[in-house]
This record gives structure tokens, sequence and C-alpha cells, in this order.
């Protein structure tokens, strides 16, 4: 019984978690929509008004390299390997003692090869690939794990029965990780919400426990619960009134959750890994919870190995990484969702492995660079306060990005969150800020009124090393030359998108790198 309810719950807080993801990722694009269109607030007294171009900052670094983005990618991939080898033989091991199984070599490098699975979900979210992609790999991962433990078996246990285990032992874990793990606002949103919605539908079972204790010992309670409710409104009364209850312990375990995260205690890619696993272990763990008890929970024992690879993570990665990471600023071509999703997906997925990222907030990225931070200060309703008010805000919310690598190694990206009134002072100062630029320019047109002045400072600016840009056949390219006019010879580096083959993210990423060479036109 407490192996099925633990399962219901886990079931149902993931569809729920699905179902709010949506509803939050559209109300929060819809929020900020509003608040980008709120007019200009009133100056206060004392009020200072940013006024021109930030001052001139030291030259920008120039050792930043394409070769060391590509280490670090490798390192990255190979870290979550490396620490995912001792979880699945850790768990090999408890698994073949809890079973009285046998402890050979060939077992447990076999048994381990198909409890590694979870690094998939991490390569998928740091590859940013599709939800077919990914089950399309998991496929791929049963199918050699059957093969091997067929092999590496005794002859008593056939084929059908290791794909019956595999597939009961990888079948809820794939249906939870692929629903909540990835895709776009669910993955930002879902995981972060799970847990709290955990909370509510377990206490909605501890509500239907006790109405059922109430039936079982005929308390009086009953007769006025039989009086004045039908069956069904009593189920519903006892499955919802325990939500007041622990209202305010989720909404704690909220705050805290998005304060950890904007404190870089928890990380994006640590906090899935850990779902991930933690999702894995569940299934052993809820198969021998009626016949062992509290017994069971030695299953858990191989995420104690989490905390432990962070701390080296953090211990020996972040040291090595430069103390003067570059910082790139991107700018688009506002409405063209899809494109910069992709480029954002591609390119800056990878370059958030050597420098910071900055950029205005615009609802086409909304659902690439909401984090735990903004879902909870968004259900808090204190989105409104990360909006630059008025001009002499800006430097406030710029000393309030994070420029500092999280544990594996992956710098942040940081928002600024403007009203169509003060956007053009933020740029001035992101500008300041940055080493080099990305900008969107693909189906750009002359009335982009916006993208014109945007040219226009970057022509201006003092200390950039380099400015991206992307077109194609539908950009009118004159006159986003002419906005350019007057910029150092060699700042802009033009990437053209032809009507039959479009922008490869290799030459995109390739080309912010000023020691890189990058095809050019």
């Amino acid at each position: 019984m407490a192996s099925g309810k633990i399962l219901t719950l886990l079931v149902i807080a993931t569809l729920l978690a699905l179902i709010g993801a949506w509803i939050v990722a559209r109300t929060y694009r819809k929020r900020m929509q509003g608040l980008m269109q709120a007019p200009l607030a009133a100056s206060a007294p004392g009020d200072v008004v940013v006024t021109g171009r930030p001052p001139a900052r030291p030259a920008p670094p120039t050792n930043w390299r394409l070769e060391d983005n590509q280490k670090a990618h490798h390192r990255l991939l190979w870290t979550f390997a490396a620490l995912t080898l001792p979880i699945s033989l850790t768990r090999t091991v408890l698994t073949q003692i809890m079973a009285d199984g046998p402890l050979s070599i060939t077992i447990i490098a076999a048994l381990g090869t198909a409890y590694a699975w979870p690094i998939l979900p991490v390569l998928a979210v740091i590859g940013r690939w599709s939800r077919p992609r990914f089950i399309l790999a998991m496929l791929i991962w049963c199918a050699f794990a059957i093969v091997l433990l067929s092999w590496r078996t005794n002859e008593n246990v056939s084929v059908s029965m290791v794909t019956t285990w595999v597939l009961f032992d990888t079948a809820m874990p794939l249906f939870v990780v692929t629903a909540i793990c990835l895709g776009g606002a669910t993955r930002a949103i879902s995981p972060w919400l799970a847990p709290l919605l955990a909370v509510f539908i377990g206490s909605s079972i501890l509500g239907l426990d006790f109405l059922q204790t109430l039936f079982d010992t005929q308390s009086p309670l009953v007769g006025w619960l039989v009086q004045w409710f039908s069956p069904v409104s009593a189920m519903t009364l006892f499955a919802i009134l325990p939500w007041l209850i622990v209202w305010w312990p989720v909404r704690a375990l909220g705050r805290w959750l998005g304060q950890a995260y904007r404190e870089r205690r928890i990380s994006e890619l640590f906090y899935l890994y850990t779902a991930v696993w933690a999702i894995a272990v569940a299934g052993p763990t809820l198969g021998d919870i009626d016949g062992s008890g509290w017994k069971s929970l030695i299953n858990l024992l191989p995420l104690l190995w989490i905390p432990l690879g962070a701390w080296l993570m953090k211990r020996h990665v972040i040291p090595s990484m430069s103390n003067s990471p570059p910082t790139l600023l991107v700018l688009r071509v506002f409405k063209q969702d899809a494109n910069v999703q992709a480029i954002f997906d591609r390119v800056i997925e990878r370059w958030r492995l050597s420098g910071n990222t900055v950029l205005i907030a615009g609802t086409d990225l909304a659902y690439r660079t909401i984090d735990a931070d903004d879902v909870f200060t968004f259900l808090d309703g204190r989105l409104g306060e990360r909006f630059v008010a008025r001009p002499s805000d800006i430097d406030a919310r710029i000393a309030q990005m994070e420029f500092q690598p999280d544990t594996e190694g992956r710098y942040r990206i940081n928002e600024c969150y403007c009203h169509d009134t003060t956007w053009q002072q933020a740029l001035d100062r992101l500008v300041g800020i940055s080493d080099v630029v990305l900008m969107d320019l693909r189906n750009f047109k002359a009335k982009n009124a916006g993208c014109v002045h945007e040219l226009g400072v970057l022509s201006k600016a003092p200390n950039l090393a380099r400015v991206v840009i992307l077109t194609n056949p539908d950009t009118e390219r004159e006159a986003a030359q002419a906005a350019a006019a007057g910029a150092p010879d060699g700042r802009f580096v033009w990437l053209d998108e032809s009507s039959r083959n479009s922008l490869k993210p290799a030459d995109v990423l390739a080309a912010l790198f000023p020691t890189a060479t990058a095809a050019t036109r």
C-alpha cells in the first residue's frame, strides 16, 4: 500500500508539474509583455538620470579561445560520466546484496552499465536534445543493456526475462524524466515545481487516509459528514483542506529553492542530475518498501556520491577557469522566436562554458532564460521588481547580475528587464560591460528602428572586441551596414545564411572568438 501511494504521488505530481509549467510559462510571458509596455516611472528626488555610454573600462580580455571552449565542453561531459560511474556501480552492488545475487566482476560491469542510463538526460540537457532524440537514445541504451545482460548472465535467465526487467526498471523513470526534464518551458520550470506539488499531493493522500481512518473507527464525525456531504464531496474536502496546512511550508520551500539558486548553492544542471538519479533509484526503493520497510532506503545511498562530486568539481574545475571571463551581449530582431531560440540552444549554451552572457529580456527567449529564481519570484508576485523602472535603476540591476560560474563550470545568463522607455539606457550600460556581441539580424528591415539604434551604439563603443552579425536573404543588409558605418575596421563580422543552407552553429560559435577564423562575407 505504501509503495502504491508513493508511486501515485509521483505520477500525479509529474502530470501536475507539466500542466503547471505550461500555465506558468504562458502567464510569465504575458506578464513580461505587460511590464515591458509599462510607462516610465516618475523620477524621485535625487535620482541621477543616465545619459550616454558608460565610462571607458580596461581593454577586454583577449585570451579566450575556441579550443578552450571545446576542452571545457569535453571536460563537462567526461566529468558527469565519471560521476555516474561510482553511482551506478554502488547501486549495482547494493542491489545484488539486497537480492543475495552474485557479485562477479562481469555481473557488476553489466548491471552497472545498465544502471548508468541517467547520464543520457544530462547529455540531452547540455546538448539541448529534442524529446524524440532522447527517447531514441534511451531505446538504444536499453537494447544495448539487454544484449549485454543476456550475454553476461547465466543460462537460467532468458532474453525475455532480461528485457522485462530492463523495461520495468526504466519505464517509470523514462516517463518522468522525459516529461519534466526535457523540452523548453518544461525543462526550465517543471523540475522546480515538482517537489512543491509532491508535498501538496502527499498532503491530499494523508487527508484521504485520515478520512478512511474515521470510517474504520466509526468516528462520530462520520455521521456529520454523511449528513452534510456526498461521498465525492467529502473525499474532495479531505483532499483539498490539507493544502491550507501545507501552503506555508510549500511557499517557504519554493523561496528557499529560489534563494539557493540565486546564491549558487544549487545549479540547474546538478539539480536536474540529482532529480534524474532520485527518480532512477525510486523504483527499487518502492519495490522493496512493502517487504523490507525502512531497510529499502539503502537504495538511496548512491545519491551520496552527488554532493561529493559537486564538491570535487567546484574545487578542481572552477579554479582552472579564467579569472576574467569575457562577456557576450546578445541582441536580436524581436518577434523572430524560432530563429533566435535555435541559435540560443546551439550557440549560447556552448558559449556559457567560456564566459558570461547578458541580454535585454524579451518574450522571445523567456522559455530559454527563465530559471528557478525567476519562477519563484514570479509566483511570489514580485516580477515587476526586476524591471528597470527609471534610468537611475540600471546600475543597481547590473550590480545584481551573477558573473561567477556554477559548480559544473557553466556561466549564467543575465537578463536586464526593461520597459519600452528604458531599454536604450540599459543597452548603453550592457555594451559597456561586454566584450563581444552576437546580433541576429535575420529578417531585419530598415523600419526596425530599435536594431538601427543598436547598430549605431555598437559601432561607437570603445572596447568591443568583435560584433558578429547574422543575416539571411531577407535581411536589408545595406540599411544595416549604413547604421554600422564608422565602426573600427574588423569589428563587424557578417555571417550570411543562404536560402538553401542555414547557419551552422559551429561557425557562429567560432566567430565569437577573436582568435578563431570564421567564414565571413
